[in-house]
């Protein structure tokens, strides 16, 4: 289902284009700070960064965190992450194993394209984050609920973990995608059943839209919220996020980001996309409210 850093004149704590930051590692590990992280996924990724930059210059905003969603079998997107880190951005890929097998995975059957693909990070060098099968608690995907069962997930994501490790890759930073509960009719069950164990995991990403002007941060996410904190007290990142225009963006922009201050989460990620629903921001109303809300981060030096 279906950024960054205000203008000067709010005190931010800007991202500069390829400074600032961690050196290369080989165990580049992200700050943890509530509120500092603004991400962006827009269309066009990974290819180009041309969707990124046009919204970043639209908002006035630099997000330090880009997002783009890679099929199975698709190489590591190596100049997508040196472009981000040069706009002073963190990639993160959502990698998607559509009508894969992942007891194959679980088994070993792909590990010559995992050890390949973790090669690929290890050699970047710099802080990547990185996520698999994201909302599987839902059910609109092949390796989701209903489809694939989860102790199958489990018994992937571990492996794939363990294959990064094997290959000596210490810069990834392990998102676990989850999708806000929801009750029936349209089901999204607790995540328990898909947790993989606290030692596979870094943060954990909650994936929730705005799609009526009822909706309210504290009832889209609080019950996952909740839920989670039974499971661990890893960081927080609102991984995947929006509201459709017939919601009122400017409304739900602000309470997005003040929901993410008040529950004490590392930050969130825009999804500025056309998809099931038409999630971009396009009036100067909204624009201007994300800036504002941009402006109540304070925004890591990455």
């Amino acid at each position: 289902m279906a950024a960054g850093l205000a203008v000067a004149a709010i005190a931010l704590v800007y991202a500069r284009p390829g400074g600032g930051a961690l050196p290369v590692s080989g165990d580049a590990r992200l700050p943890t700070a509530p509120a500092s992280y603004l991400g962006l996924y827009a269309p066009g990724g990974p290819a180009s960064y041309a969707g990124v930059t046009a919204f970043a210059r639209a908002a006035s905003v630099r997000p330090n965190v880009a997002s783009y969603y890679s099929g199975w079998r698709e190489r590591f997107w190596t100049s997508f992450a040196v472009t981000a880190r040069e706009h002073g951005a963190v990639p993160l890929v959502q990698i998607d194993p559509t009508g894969i097998s992942l007891a194959a995975i679980a088994s070993g059957r792909y590990d010559r394209y995992l050890s390949s693909y973790a090669a690929a990070v290890r050699a970047y060098g710099q802080p990547v984050i990185l996520s698999f099968g994201h909302e599987m608690n839902g059910y609109w995907y092949s390796w989701g609920y209903r489809h694939t069962r989860a102790a199958v997930f489990v018994a992937a994501w571990r492996h794939i973990v363990r294959v990064f490790r094997a290959a000596g890759t210490r810069n990834v930073t392990w998102l676990w995608t989850v999708n806000a509960v929801q009750p029936p009719p349209h089901e999204v069950p607790d995540p328990a059943a898909w947790w993989p164990g606290r030692s596979y995991v870094t943060w954990v990403g909650i994936d929730g839209y705005y799609l009526s002007r009822s909706a309210t941060f504290s009832a889209l996410f609080g019950p996952t919220i909740t839920a989670v904190r039974e499971l661990t007290t890893d960081p927080i990142l609102i991984s995947e996020s929006a509201a459709v225009p017939a919601a009122g963006q400017p409304a739900k922009i602000a309470d997005l980001f003040a929901g993410v201050r008040a529950y004490g989460l590392l930050g969130v990620v825009w999804f500025d996309a056309l998809t099931n629903a038409d999630y971009r921001i396009r009036t100067p109303a909204a624009y201007a409210a994300f800036r504002r809300a941009a402006g109540t981060f304070r925004l890591l030096e990455l």
